[in-house]
């Protein structure tokens, strides 16, 4: 009987011991466990646009004469003028996102009011005159590629350009115009922006664009007032715009 209790209460010891050891085990090395993966939002520009703008242009115009009335002229300076002035329109495009890259295309048009004139060089025509260039519209149709940092967007764009433009020839002395040719005249045009969206479906941005309208040879019929003539007349553009666009499509997504 007393070789049961002593077997016994060695078993006992044996089992606190163990248990002892177990505990401080446990109590030494925490518990591991998996953090939750955090979701965080970021901004989306894929999808359909439309967008509203404005701001205001500089068109470099230099004009050559190269011909009167039939008679070469070996192209003679007639001097160069800024037209400038403000234009407002829109915009259409659609844009899609590969991870933190932007791909689009757009098509604007702007009504513009960009006017310059010049004196005419007086060896060029045999009545003081003033040459006047004037911008009613413009027209882009671009590519785009950019980089968003989230709802920021980073952007460059190329492609084609139009412009409605109008010379005239004007007598300074009275002002009256003696001969005039409207023209819409195709070139290239690039351009880089900065765009922000500031709600779930809205953005606004900043944005210059180089329009690249080459040399153009610009033939004026015969009036009352003068003869036939041809010039030849270079011009570029630069414009500085505000826009604002709204986006269709989910403007957050989900990510870890």
């Amino acid at each position: 009987m007393m070789m049961k209790k002593i077997l016994l209460g060695s078993v006992g010891l044996v089992v606190l011991s163990v248990a002892s050891a177990q505990a401080a085990d446990l109590a030494a090395r925490p518990r591991a466990y998996t953090k939750a993966p955090v979701m965080s939002p970021f901004y989306d520009w894929s999808g359909f646009y439309i967008g509203l703008n404005g701001g205001g242009g500089s068109s470099h115009n230099c004009w050559n004469l190269t011909n009167v009335n039939g008679i070469a002229t070996g192209g003679v300076s007639e001097g160069c003028h800024d037209a400038t002035g403000a234009v407002v329109g829109g915009q259409i495009g659609y844009r899609w996102q590969m991870a933190s890259w932007v791909f689009g295309i757009e098509a604007q048009g702007d009504w513009a009011n960009l006017s310059g004139s010049n004196l005419s060089s007086p060896a060029a025509l045999t009545a003081a005159v003033t040459n006047q260039t004037k911008i009613d519209a413009f027209g882009l149709f671009t590519g785009q590629i950019g980089y968003s940092f989230n709802n920021v967007l980073v952007y460059a764009k190329g492609g084609a350009a139009v412009t409605d433009s109008k010379y005239s020839g004007i007598i300074t002395a009275n002002g009256a115009v003696f001969d005039q040719v409207t023209q819409a005249r195709w070139g290239g045009a690039v351009g880089a922006g900065l765009e922000v969206a500031f709600a779930p479906n809205w953005s606004v941005g900043v944005e210059y664009d180089h329009l690249f309208m080459g040399n153009s040879s610009i033939n004026f019929p015969a009036t009352a007032l003068a003869n036939t003539r041809t010039d030849n007349i270079k011009q570029d553009v630069d414009l500085g715009m505000v826009r604002l666009n709204y986006r269709f499509g989910g403007p957050v997504v989900a990510k870890y």
